[in-house]
């Protein structure tokens, strides 16, 4: 083989330190990038599926469950020649709060999840009551429900009696609780619409505030009768 020949093929052979370089930062780019994206990903969907996750985690569990066109209407009906504040203790969606909205009250929703707060803002807009139907991302047993006269819940059985204390201590006596998909364990409805997953129970603070009131004042004379047989025990001893 000729000299100049063998040097050709020699040097085609030949790779520069220089593209090697290029090639292993290339794939050290692309590496940072795929891993940029994935770790972009896996924070995204931390970030969106934490606030629905951390209520399964607390004592009491509120799932967000939307409600049913036809809870809605039931809600709405009990709502019927009502007047004063509104508020939905747990709004989820914001869907009571915006029929509620749309029926002329001035309603107001408590929501601990800050995707759902965002979303039922943007739906309130959407509807045309953002003025009327707001939303606040706070715990709903760290809000006072004193100033409302009307009061939604969507609650689970393990939080009604907890719920209950809280309403008898808080509300005025015109006002009206309307429990959906679970009944309050104690009080006695004032009305009830629908059937299965789509109750309502509708609660007047006067009801159950005369219910509590019934339960003392029947409790007095236990306590008297007792007092009166430590007194005559005490006679007879003295005797």
């Amino acid at each position: 083989t000729h000299p100049a020949t063998l040097e050709k093929e020699r040097l085609s052979e030949f790779v520069p330190p220089t593209s090697l370089e290029a090639n292993r930062l290339k794939k050290s780019s692309w590496g940072v990038l795929f891993t940029g994206i994935v770790g972009g990903m896996l924070v995204a969907v931390y970030a969106v599926a934490t606030p629905f996750i951390t209520p399964a985690l607390r004592r009491i569990c509120l799932p967000f469950v939307p409600a049913t066109t036809k809870q809605i209407e039931n809600v709405v009906k009990m709502l019927q020649c009502r007047r004063g504040p509104l508020v939905d203790i747990g709004s989820g969606d914001g869907r009571i709060v915006i029929a509620a909205a749309k029926e002329g009250f001035t309603a107001v929703g408590y929501e601990l999840n800050p995707w759902l707060v965002w979303y039922s803002r943007y739906r309130a807009w959407q509807e045309g009551v953002q003025v009327s139907a707001r939303f606040y991302i706070s715990d709903l047993w760290k809000v006072t429900f004193s100033q409302y006269s009307n009061v939604v819940i969507f609650g689970v059985p393990q939080m009604m009696a907890q719920l209950e204390k809280k309403l008898e201590l808080e509300l005025e006596d015109d006002a009206r609780v309307i429990a959906c998909r679970f009944p309050f364990p104690h009080w006695t409805p004032a009305q009830v619409a629908g059937e299965g997953l789509d109750t309502v129970w509708a609660y007047d603070a006067r009801s159950f505030r005369g219910r509590d009131k019934a339960l003392k004042t029947r409790a007095l004379p236990v306590a008297h009768s007792r007092t009166g047989s430590t007194q005559s025990f005490l006679s007879c001893w003295s005797l």
